[in-house]
């Protein structure tokens, strides 16, 4: 006798929702998780409160949705993380898809420092984050993808990324950054292909006094060795950009570049 299930059962998709609304002092307002999704406030002593979110899923494949949002009031100073690495898996049809959503009021201050992205083989991810922010209020935001896993040599050929960040500061658009890849451009060994980066990394800052920081961002930032890494800033906005090939000495650049720039400690459930 053999058992019978129904491909929507046996395929079953994640789907998750988690956020907080943070007020005045860092206080919790509101909190709400359904599905995967969930955020937790570790106990923070000294320091600014953390909203961490995790995938309890494990990672993400082919008609997974994920939706996070944090919304930070007036004056109020936070932290957004990710507990540990997502992983995107290989798709066995469709996209997955995390939204995420950041709200900064008028004399706040958020730093957005997710952990990493993985991407393994045969990975489908969309990805969208929009943050709307106060024209006096602060945000620094972190994106890392890592393509593929190096402790089993894996060299991603076939990969379908969109990745998509909008920053709207004071009702005008500050920012708009679209990234694509495919496997056209894994093949590519030129500039347009990553040149041999297996990990990349964007770190931003908005702030009124963005430019004023770039100094001493760029005093930390590597001229030589496995990570390149270079910043500009102008209006209002600091960029770095890192790029190596291998996952953790970026890492490593990464989180000197982070708390030199923030002028603070890193998220607590950061290993580093």
């Amino acid at each position: 006798m053999f058992d019978e299930m129904p491909l929507s059962a046996q395929m079953q998709r994640v789907k998750g929702r988690a956020g907080a609304v943070m007020g005045a002092g860092g206080r919790l307002e509101r909190l709400w998780q359904q599905g995967s999704a969930k955020a937790m406030l570790p106990r923070m002593h000294g320091r600014a409160p953390e909203v961490v979110f995790l995938n309890t899923a494990g990672g993400l494949t082919g008609g997974d949705r994920l939706d996070y949002r944090l919304e930070i009031g007036a004056g109020a100073q936070v932290v957004g993380t990710t507990q540990t690495a997502e992983r995107a898996y290989r798709s066995a049809g469709g996209a997955a898809r995390v939204e995420t959503r950041l709200v900064v009021g008028p004399g706040a201050r958020l730093h957005w420092l997710p952990q990493e992205v993985i991407l393994f083989e045969g990975a489908s991810l969309d990805r969208l984050l929009v943050a709307e922010m106060a024209g006096d209020a602060e945000l620094v935001t972190l994106e890392t993808l890592v393509l593929g896993r190096a402790a089993m040599g894996e060299r991603l050929r076939d990969l379908q990324l969109r990745d998509r960040r909008e920053v709207i500061r004071d009702g005008r658009c500050a920012m708009v950054e679209a990234i694509r890849l495919g496997p056209e451009d894994m093949d590519r060994a030129g500039h347009a292909g990553l040149n041999g980066a297996v990990a990349v990394a964007t770190l931003s800052l908005f702030a009124r006094d963005a430019e004023d920081r770039l100094a001493r961002l760029r005093a930390v930032l590597p001229v030589e060795g496995p990570v390149r890494a270079a910043a500009s800033a102008w209006d209002g906005r600091v960029v770095a950009r890192f790029m190596a090939a291998e996952a953790w000495p970026l890492r490593q650049a990464v989180a000197r570049a982070v708390a030199r720039l923030t002028d603070g400690p890193l998220p607590r459930v950061w290993q580093i």
